[in-house]
């Protein structure tokens, strides 16, 4: 792998989620008995011609993205190209608290989209109903005028 093969945490990997500094932890299942170390990688160079789009690459930025890298179903040669990016690993022991504190940031984050979804549906919702009845009005109107 490329790289200098830093040991990371898990609040230094928090720090890299813009455009201009965009870190993945891929098969960052953690296991603190084992201490296991899962590979970090900077994939900031390749957002613009990552197939899924800068976008997916950004919402995962920071954190572990493993659910999210292995639920498209990346190819052989996708995982191959990883090794280009390779950053370090992340030291499970250490990384516990970092991880908590992680988790919550990004659950507040997660509720606040949500947020955000639910009142752009109520807005959706609304015009479904508002408009028909602005143009049964419109057209009860022009008759009206043409009665008369």
């Amino acid at each position: 792998m490329a790289g200098d093969g830093k040991v990371l945490d898990l609040s230094e990997l928090s720090q890299h989620r813009s455009r201009q500094d965009c870190w993945l932890l891929i098969n960052g299942k953690f296991c603190v008995i084992a201490n296991i170390r899962k590979h970090v990688y900077d994939v900031t160079k390749f957002l613009d011609d990552h197939p899924g789009g800068v976008d997916v690459l950004l919402s995962a930025s920071g954190k572990d993205a493993t659910d999210e890298f292995e639920e498209v179903g990346h190819s052989s040669s996708a995982k191959f190209l990883l090794d280009e990016f390779y950053v370090g690993d992340i030291d499970s022991i250490h990384s516990t608290k970092a991880k908590d504190s992680s988790t919550t940031t990004y659950s507040n984050q997660t509720e606040q989209n949500q947020a955000n979804k639910n009142s752009e549906l109520l807005l959706t919702k609304f015009f479904q109903y508002l408009a028909p009845l602005l143009v049964l009005g419109l057209a009860l109107y022009v008759l009206l005028l043409h009665e008369n």
